[in-house]
């Protein structure tokens, strides 16, 4: 069982960056992959990107493709996502989630999810 903490949400301004944290605890991410998700105010829950831990190989979604980046430590336990260029669309609450590592199931699928953490774009 892994237990996921998100961190690093706030409010900044359209055009600014922030980075989101996700610290694991009660197992290491080595033997995990991990995503992120969003969900906007009145909007379904939406998948972000995921990455590979072993390998660092990620994947995003369309609508964030060239402006975010996901990256992990190893020796801290955390994945961060990095998230540049934001813009109003970008506000919702950002969850960070993980699986066991199979590389036969869709990269949407997850079973273990943090509690979010709260990112607004405003002027």
């Amino acid at each position: 069982q892994v237990q996921l903490v998100e961190s690093g949400g706030g409010l900044v301004q359209p055009g600014g960056s922030l980075r989101l944290s996700c610290a694991a605890s009660g197992s290491t991410f080595s033997v995990y992959r991990v995503g992120w998700f969003r969900q906007a105010p009145g909007k379904e829950r939406e998948f972000v990107g995921t990455i590979n831990w072993n390998s660092g190989w990620t994947y995003y979604t369309d609508s964030v493709k060239g402006r975010f980046t996901i990256s992990r430590d190893n020796a801290k336990n955390t994945v961060y996502l990095q998230m540049n260029s934001l813009k109003p669309e970008d506000t919702a609450v950002y969850y960070c989630a993980a699986r066991k590592f199979t590389r036969d199931r869709p990269l949407y699928e997850y079973d273990y999810w943090g509690q979010g953490t709260q990112v607004t774009v405003s002027s």
